[in-house]
């Protein structure tokens, strides 16, 4: 396994938010307690009491959900701390990053055990989301390296209902072994598929069943924040959150403004009639609207007092969710992708005026996945990590130029240069003559320069379209690493790199995860 690291500012999409968590703390301390990608950070948040009871609760709770995992035993013991992360629950596991953040939490609960504080590793499914859209589908790609896209109807209307309890209609298993035919392990990825499928499930179940088995061996503990037993646990918090709702809301507001004025942005957009949570009832989760006190969800109007006598019914938004999460859990660190803490500078408000502390906000490791083929094609082309975050058109020009013969590209370049220098002279000589003509060569020197780098294009891209391989190459390339514009860990399943690498993959990433490194990391595997 080789591995390289590219800079978070190289990769698309970044925010400097983000960056500067990352790379330069000291710019947003204020905004985060703690220092990221730091054990000893982590140690130091770990360093506060629980309450036994809530605890002895929670353990509770979460014992149907994990039966026999070593992790809940440990998790009862006084002194135990939480490494949490999560994702919704999508088709067949959601985008492979879900794996790459189950598997840095993994390793973080694993080594701050290490240095002596106990810790166990949890995984949020983010079951009352009530977007089925957004988990409804999920990208694969089989030997040729392009995407190809599956999804799956719900038996009934999905509106406002959690996506957790949806009940998918024919799962595309079928599509799914067409898709990843050709690859050496398509058909043991395919059975572990159908194995999380039998019987009636639910999108929330059948999630958790995958996951489950793929991270058996690290005694990860999954949570389904609908179960009652949890929502009751965390009904003090929700009363709490409602009785303070304008105070709160304020205190985001003026969050969120500061951060646009430094030149960041505001993940979640708060307003006047911002209300923190959605109320759960009939199946339902429906949006609530604020007006000073007063709260409605569609017709339905409810005081503050209406709602805190609900607060089991009540669901948290995007910026009280974590906080919601850390007054269930003894968190330590939230493990999260750069979208996910940019919330953290928002809702470090909430954690400071209902929680009284905040755990770690850690970047969980990034990966793009090379095959030895892959890497092969980046040596023969003299490609560089950043080159392959391109589309296809853009990469088969890095490619094309790099197959012009060196005597040719001599000549091109020569040719080049020549005109410049020529012009140059010409320029000057025209500048002592009449300066105004100085402005008509610059027009005349932009179309000379123009038909010369046509004629530099035009000879590369020929080369390259005689050359299939090439051609095929770049397509397999941009398919693999960068399909549709997008970044290979945020676009495709775990699934093909199950089928293409076998279950030593989750052990390959597992290994490769460096909890002190910011940056993204290229592995050939």
């Amino acid at each position: 396994m080789e591995s390289t690291c590219l800079r978070q500012t190289e990769v698309p999409g970044t925010s400097r938010l983000f960056a500067d968590l990352v790379y330069n703390f000291d710019r947003v301390s204020d905004l985060y307690p703690h220092r990221p990608n730091s054990l000893e950070a982590v140690a130091q948040a770990a360093a506060f009491e629980f309450p036994d009871a809530r605890r002895a609760a929670l353990v509770s709770a979460l014992a149907p959900l994990n039966p026999g995992n070593p992790s809940l035993d440990l998790l009862a013991r006084p002194g135990t701390v939480a490494i949490i992360t999560g994702q919704q629950v999508g088709l067949f596991s959601g985008p492979v990053y879900t794996i790459y953040k189950a598997l840095t939490a993994i390793q973080t609960a694993r080594q701050l055990s290490e240095l002596g504080t106990p810790a166990v590793p949890v995984f949020w499914m983010a079951t009352e989301d009530h977007d089925f859209a957004e988990v409804n589908h999920v990208h694969v790609f089989g030997a040729d390296h392009q995407p190809v896209t599956l999804r799956v109807a719900a038996t009934e209307p999905t509106g406002s209902r959690p996506v957790g309890g949806i009940v998918p209609g024919d799962l595309p298993i079928a599509e799914l072994r067409a898709a990843l035919a050709g690859l050496p392990f398509a058909e043991e990825t395919v059975a572990l598929v159908e194995r999380s499928c039998q019987g009636e499930v639910t999108m929330g179940s059948a999630f958790a069943r995958l996951l489950s088995e793929i991270f058996r061996p690290f005694n990860l503990l999954f949570v389904d924040p609908m179960t009652p037993a949890l929502r009751e646990i965390a009904a003090p918090l929700m009363r709490e959150a409602v009785e303070r709702m304008p105070e709160l809301a304020d205190s985001l507001i003026a969050r969120s403004k500061e951060l646009v004025e430094r030149g960041y942005h505001a993940q979640v957009l708060v307003d006047a009639h911002t209300s923190l949570a959605f109320l759960l009832e009939s199946g339902h989760r429906y949006a609530l609207r604020r007006t000073g006190t007063t709260f409605a969800a569609g017709s339905h109007k409810f005081s503050a007092a209406d709602l805190a006598a609900r607060a089991h019914q009540l669901s948290p938004n995007a910026l009280l969710r974590p906080v919601l999460q850390d007054y269930l859990f003894p968190t330590a660190a939230y493990i999260g992708g750069p979208g996910e803490l940019a919330y953290f500078a928002q809702s470090e408000v909430l954690y400071r005026n209902l929680l009284g502390r905040q755990p770690v906000a850690m970047p969980r490791a990034g990966f793009t996945v090379l095959d030895a083929k892959s890497a092969k094609h980046m040596r023969r082309y003299g490609l560089a990590a950043a080159d392959l975050f391109a589309e296809e058109r853009t990469l088969a020009d890095a490619i094309c130029r790099r197959l012009v013969p060196p005597p040719l590209k001599r000549s091109l370049d020569q040719t080049q240069s020549a005109f410049t220098v020529a012009l140059d002279a010409l320029e000057g000589d025209l500048a002592k003559l009449d300066p105004s003509l100085v402005t008509a060569l610059a027009n005349s020197r932009k179309k000379i320069e123009y038909q010369a780098g046509r004629i530099v294009a035009k000879t590369t891209r020929r080369i390259y379209e005689r050359d299939e391989q090439a051609a095929r190459h770049a397509r397999e390339l941009s398919g693999f690493v960068f399909p549709a514009r997008h970044l290979q860990e945020r676009y495709y399943s775990a699934l093909p790199f199950l089928a293409k690498f076998g279950m030593g993959f989750i052990d390959d990433i597992s290994s490769a995860t460096q909890l002190g490194c910011p940056d993204h990391q290229f592995v050939t595997l």
